[in-house]
């Protein structure tokens, strides 16, 4: 998987935390924020248009989390284009968000996107590892 690392962090799970790693290049970026309760990735844009979040996916709850003990090391990568990112925790792929395709990917699935807000998606699969993929 070819990624540029903007953010690395070792957080402990229910601690609350706030991981943001910016797009290389344009106006997006990503946050991983875990307020003691859930651990949630957030979509953001900061170009011109107001609202600069544009989509949530839902991580963990805590209380399911048998190993929150345990440090954890949070990762936010994006493609070399900065328009696709990935939520690596202990290098595991947990969300992805394609800002190009208004897409989320998240292993809970959940929430849905926001009706009017153009997203679709939020279901995981592992074909959104291959818009990491490397040209050859």
């Amino acid at each position: 998987m070819g990624i540029i690392v903007t953010a690395k962090q070792t957080i402990r799970v229910g601690n609350s935390s706030h991981v943001q790693g910016n797009a290389p290049e344009g106006s997006y970026s990503a946050v991983f924020e875990d307020d003691g309760d859930t651990g949630y990735f957030y979509a953001l844009d900061y170009g011109p248009g107001g609202q600069p979040i544009q989509n949530a996916l839902h991580i963990y709850n805590v209380a399911s989390i048998s190993d929150k003990n345990l440090p954890s090391e949070v990762k936010i990568g994006w493609s070399v284009d900065s328009e696709k990112v990935v939520l690596l925790i202990n290098g595991y792929p947990h969300a992805v968000f394609d800002f190009a395709s208004k897409r989320g990917y998240c292993r809970t699935g959940f929430p849905a996107p926001a009706l009017n807000s153009g997203w679709i998606g939020h279901g995981w699969t592992d074909d959104a590892l291959e818009l990491f993929a490397e040209e050859s």
